[in-house]
C-alpha cells in the first residue's frame, strides 16, 4: 500500500551541473549517485532526493513525487480499483505494458492528483 511506503521527492531542473552546484554548495546536500548526466540522487539527512534533467523544469508537467513500492503491478491494480487513471508516456528506454512502463531494471507508472500534479510509483533500480 502506498500509504506505508517511503516517498522519494523528485525535483525537475533544466541544467544538472547548475543544480548540482546549488544543491551541494548552497544547501549542503551530498550527491550519492549519478546516472549518465541525467539524474543525481542526493542525500538530505536520511532523505534521498532525485534531481533530474527535464524540459518541463519549473512547470507542473514534471513528476512531483515518486513512491517506491515492492510491486508496481499490484499497486496499479489497487489504485485502478480506487478510480485512479494512469498516464502513458513515450520515453526512451522504456516500453509500456498496459499502464506500467518497463526498462533496464525498473517498472514505473504515473498518475495525477486532483490538482494535476504528476505522481509516480516505481519498483526496482536502474542498473
Amino acid at each position: 500500500m502506498i500509504g506505508k511506503s517511503d516517498a522519494m521527492p523528485m525535483v525537475a531542473v533544466s541544467d544538472l551541473d547548475r543544480a548540482r552546484k546549488f544543491y551541494e554548495d548552497k544547501l549542503g546536500l551530498k550527491t550519492k549517485d549519478e546516472m549518465e548526466g541525467e539524474l543525481l540522487t542526493m542525500e538530505s539527512g536520511d532523505t534521498l532526493i532525485n534531481v533530474y534533467r527535464s524540459e518541463f523544469a519549473g512547470t507542473n508537467k514534471a513528476t512531483a513525487l515518486t513512491f517506491g513500492v515492492d510491486d508496481v503491478d499490484a499497486e496499479v491494480r489497487d489504485l485502478k480499483d480506487k478510480g485512479i487513471f494512469f498516464e502513458h508516456y513515450d520515453l526512451p528506454g522504456l516500453k509500456r505494458h498496459g499502464d506500467v512502463h518497463v526498462g533496464d531494471g525498473v517498472k514505473m507508472a504515473w498518475f495525477k492528483d486532483p490538482d494535476g500534479n504528476i505522481l509516480s510509483i516505481v519498483e526496482g533500480n536502474p542498473d
